[in-house]
């Protein structure tokens, strides 16, 4: 898939330096075609990494896709200059007016407060009631996924014993729905969290289906109201790298953290990592753009 980002964005040259195809406004204005529009709210700290990585797993089918990053403006970013948002990112006053065939909820390391404590809150419950009207389809991420379940469908999330940190191992439940479609009998996924959800609780809520999950990790793909809303606990597009430096983040901060579980060479930090979920994550993010927003949106909104 070409992406078509800003031209100065500053991760769009790491991108064309990994082959990734990335599409230039010029070139993408000379196509007669319909992209596909998607928004991003980017709610974690280092906004470049998680741009990054999201672009990266968002490149991968043949369609075309515009990107649109938003941020809050109840809450300043502490870990990005102002300089780069008021220059890649809208607010929501400047997109709310128009409709978005895909919608991006990322995570944000915010879990340990309760949901109303959060300084957007009151301003992500008015973009999430937006959504339902504006977007075909929205995919909420880690901490984006917990917020989006409890806002929308009443699940609450819990304290885990001690942070969810590593590779885990997945599967599905229902190998023709077209989320998972292409997913291997058992795949990989990154998590890195201090809070969960209970199974129960969305087996038991109508408008919930639990489409993969870990015995460890719990449920992991859940589908809200057919695909209007598609929930991802874990982080499937983070680098190979991402949990080392989280780990060593905490380790700095004397927080005495576990080894990331299933992720070191012989659980043993001096070694490099080795990548094994990236597959799964570009077939994911493939799923959701073709049957849950390319086949599903309008060629022209009403």
């Amino acid at each position: 898939m070409p992406i078509r980002i800003d031209d100065d964005l500053p991760v769009k040259k790491t991108l064309e330096d990994e082959n990734i195809f990335v599409m230039g406004t010029g070139r993408a204005h000379s196509q007669d075609i319909r992209p596909l529009d998607i928004l991003i709210l980017n709610l974690m700290p280092l906004k470049e990494d998680t741009e990054l990585q999201l672009m990266r797993s968002l490149s991968n089918t043949p369609l075309q896709v515009n990107i649109t990053l938003l941020r809050t403006m109840s809450y300043e970013s502490k870990n990005v200059t102002k300089g780069h948002l008021d220059r890649f990112y809208e607010d929501f006053d400047s997109v709310k007016n128009r409709k978005w065939d895909g919608f991006i909820i990322t995570g944000a390391p915010v879990e340990k407060m309760e949901f109303e404590n959060v300084d957007y809150w009151d301003e992500l419950r008015e973009i999430m009631d937006w959504s339902e009207t504006n977007v075909t389809s929205t995919m909420h991420i880690c901490w984006g996924a917990q917020a989006g379940l409890y806002y929308r469908y009443g699940v609450q999330k819990f304290d885990l014993p001690q942070k969810l940190s590593g590779i885990y191992e997945h599967h599905t439940f229902h190998k023709r729905t077209p989320l998972v479609r292409g997913f291997d009998d058992v795949f990989y996924v990154p998590h890195s969290r201090y809070t969960g959800v209970s199974k129960e609780d969305i087996v038991n809520n109508d408008h919930l289906e639990i489409v993969a999950e870990s015995d460890v990790a719990g449920p992991y793909l859940i589908i809200g109201d057919g695909g209007k809303n598609i929930f991802v606990t874990g982080h499937p597009e983070y680098d190979v790298l991402t949990l080392d430096q989280e780990y060593h983040r905490d380790l700095g901060k004397g927080l005495n953290p576990q080894i990331p579980v299933n992720y070191y060479p012989d659980n043993d930090p001096e070694k490099k990592p080795v990548k094994k979920w990236r597959c799964h994550a570009n077939t994911l993010y493939a799923n959701w753009l073709n049957y849950y927003v390319y086949q599903l949106t309008p060629y022209k909104w009403d």
